[in-house]
């Protein structure tokens, strides 16, 4: 038979540990209620728990304190927190107390139930630590930059420089930077060339403009397209790299985790990010980043 979860909630509503703790049992787990910080501690000197789940705006002991004192009890007990006035400061601050999580209510049973099992099976298996965002960009000033009014010439000849120097780094994977950065004279981040970009620049204006009848118009029109692309991009040599840049890449900061990076590059559909280091650019994390380092867990599991 499987060891149930031991699970200990801690808040000051009543009925929602009624209610939530209910909810626990039914799914299989052992719930333990406490109403203040006070109690759980008291709980806990007498029977240790596999997860807490705490409060932060309780009477008396606030949350915080109470996952200090906690951890000082148990130092491997898994504590998320659970809280109707979440912040970002309280996060930060959660985090740096040893706070497994941080949720905010209303907060659906499923994922509290998902997070419960993941607390649970980090504090069995041990969880190794990560690198962070720092510890895997590319160092700006190994990365390729350009000024704006730089010519795409010079853009295409420093992309291309990426490639050809690519096996004598490690740091660049092998595979060249696929970008460039655009710095203007202030030293201010205001964009992106990448291959991408020069791709939609080679190719005529008419094929984005946006006529409902072009479809209908062009479909066979390709056919007859040879010699265009050499015509297109001769076209590009002197034109400015301002106007065929991408928005400067979203940022994270250098603390940033790897899931956290991951989830950022996936949902915002980004090829890079650049890293920050108390507001100045230090750094570019691409997907080739995130790759290596699943390769790397994955290949030794």
């Amino acid at each position: 038979m499987a060891k149930k979860i031991k699970v200990l909630m801690v808040d000051d509503e009543a009925q929602f540990r009624a209610t939530t703790s209910k909810i626990l049992n039914k799914r299989g787990y052992e719930t333990t209620v406490a109403g203040s910080g006070e109690e759980a501690i008291e709980i806990l000197r007498k029977a240790p728990q596999d997860v807490v789940i705490l409060d932060i705006r309780m009477p008396g002991m606030d949350g915080l304190e109470a996952l200090a004192q906690i951890k000082k009890i148990d130092p491997d007990v898994r504590i998320i927190m659970l809280t109707g006035h979440g912040g970002g400061e309280s996060a930060r601050e959660s985090l740096e107390h040893g706070a497994f999580d941080y949720l905010n209510k209303p907060c659906d049973i499923e994922l509290l139930s998902l997070k419960i099992n993941d607390a649970y099976d980090a504090a069995r298996k041990g969880v190794r630590e990560e690198k962070k965002a720092g510890d895997i960009m590319i160092p700006i000033e190994d990365y390729t930059t350009i000024d704006p009014d730089s010519t795409i010439r010079e853009g295409i000849e420093k992309l291309k420089r990426t490639f050809e120097n690519a096996p004598s780094t490690s740091r660049i994977m092998e595979t060249g930077h696929r970008s460039i950065l655009v710095f203007n004279n202030r030293k201010e981040l205001v964009g992106t060339l990448t291959i991408l970009d020069l791709i939609e620049a080679v190719r005529p204006a008419y094929l984005s403009a946006p006529k409902p009848s072009m479809a209908d118009s062009i479909q066979y029109s390709a056919m007859f397209w040879t010699g265009l692309f050499t015509t297109q991009a001769k076209g590009l040599v002197d034109k400015k790299i301002r106007d065929v840049m991408s928005d400067a890449p979203l940022s994270v900061d250098e603390n940033a985790n790897l899931m956290d990076i991951a989830n950022f590059l996936f949902t915002e559909r980004s090829r890079r990010l650049v890293v920050m280091r108390q507001g100045k650019v230090v750094g570019v994390v691409r997907e080739q980043e995130i790759f290596f380092e699943m390769a790397k867990i994955i290949l030794k599991t």
